[in-house]
């Protein structure tokens, strides 16, 4: 992985997910730049001077962006309202729950994604799924063509990321590409659902899911019975969890096996492993809305997929980097040894020789990402072919 700040795997996360989403060198360095020397003290520290450093950029190609608007350059102004939503999101990613700023730099970042929307990408378009007496914030990517109905992925994210990290991944395009529509969803417990709505994570997935399906089962340009799900990092729990219990699924992938989530955390509390953001502790209390580390331990012990996955009955790709640091390769054995009624199972890990070997593959994206589409293309395109 490029690792701009020696020594920091939080902070390069940061740095590698923004250059893999559309970030650009010079404007990402620019950004860096001023907060080498922090990086050196630990993830945890100069969080502040972080939001600072990329805020500054983010602000100067937003108003880069509304000069180009004016100028009636509209697709030069959509790219930068774009790119500035890339690093605030990746900047707003990595500051304390308890931040009283956190809430306005995340709504800023909701507004340049519409109009980067309006500007560049009329295709993509802000939902609301109904869940309860609530409802979930999500970007929907159309690739119906000509009134057709066509074949949806609903993409649930994981502990700390967001759908605009889904967006700017440029997983929907590709899957759009391929004449798939892409469901971004602010699942409980992350994005604008948890910063906004105060929404916190449960362990029942498929009630997500089923609110989900519901959803698109109301839409004319959906076809019913081709809806899969989608989920990266502990979205690799959320994913397989719902598929087992959600049976209108037509297909699943684990992006990044999550297998047994409450294991790493008690691994996590004698420093096993890489934590994916600062201030770890307090955000998976404000994630999961537990008010001690005790309290959150019990819980997570049932954030498990042991017993779980043999319910899958359609199918399951499992796609894992061999040197994940957050997620232990032998997780995603474990989900694929156990996925025994799946009628089409299949276990992908990425080596260090080839990239993406990293957490999600967040180290080479578009190598991943355009696998599991590809995957995902040809199983929509087999169930097609079955009587």
């Amino acid at each position: 992985m490029f690792e701009y700040f020696p020594g920091n795997y939080v902070w390069n996360l940061g740095v590698v997910a923004a250059l893999n989403s559309g970030g650009q060198i010079d404007e990402v360095d620019r950004a860096c730049r001023p907060i080498r020397e922090l990086a050196a003290q630990g993830s945890d520290v100069g969080t502040g001077e972080f939001m600072a450093a990329w805020q500054a950029v983010a602000d100067q190609l937003q108003k880069q962006a509304e000069e180009a608007e004016k100028a009636g350059h509209r697709r030069t102004a959509g790219q930068k309202y774009l790119r500035a939503a890339v690093y605030l999101s990746q900047a707003e990613r990595m500051q304390s729950a308890k931040d009283p700023n956190r809430n306005a730099s995340y709504q800023q970042c909701l507004d340049l994604m519409a109009k980067t929307f309006e500007l560049l990408d009329p295709t993509t378009s802000r939902v609301e799924v109904p869940y309860g007496d609530a409802s979930l914030p999500a970007y929907f990517v159309n690739a119906s063509t000509d009134g057709m109905p066509a074949p949806v992925m609903i993409l649930f994210n994981g502990l700390d990321s967001t759908k605009e990290h889904m967006y700017t991944s440029g997983f929907g395009t590709e899957l759009a590409a391929r004449g798939i529509s892409t469901l971004m969803v602010d699942c409980p417990g992350s994005g604008e659902a948890l910063r906004l709505r105060g929404l916190t994570a449960e362990v029942e997935t498929e009630k997500w899911a089923a609110a989900c399906v519901d959803y698109l089962l109301t839409r004319d340009d959906v076809q019913g019975d081709r809806i899969g799900l989608v989920g990266w990092s502990l979205g690799g729990y959320y994913a397989p969890r719902a598929a087992a219990f959600e049976k209108r699924l037509a297909l699943c992938v684990a992006w990044g096996a999550n297998h047994n989530w409450g294991e790493v955390q008690k691994r996590r509390l004698q420093r096993e492993g890489e934590n994916p953001v600062p201030h770890y502790w307090d955000h998976v209390l404000w994630v999961w809305g537990c008010n001690d580390i005790e309290q959150f331990i019990t819980l997570a012990e049932r954030v498990h997929l042991d017993g779980v996955v043999e319910r899958i009955t359609v199918p399951f790709l499992i796609a894992h980097g061999e040197n994940d640091r957050q997620i232990p390769l032998a997780y995603a054995h474990r989900s694929y040894d156990q996925a025994v009624n799946s009628p089409k199972r299949e276990l992908r890990i990425f080596t260090p020789e080839e990239g993406a070997t990293e957490h999600i593959g967040l180290d080479h994206f578009s190598h991943v990402q355009t696998f599991i589409a590809d995957w995902v293309a040809d199983t929509f395109t087999e169930l097609d072919s079955r009587p």
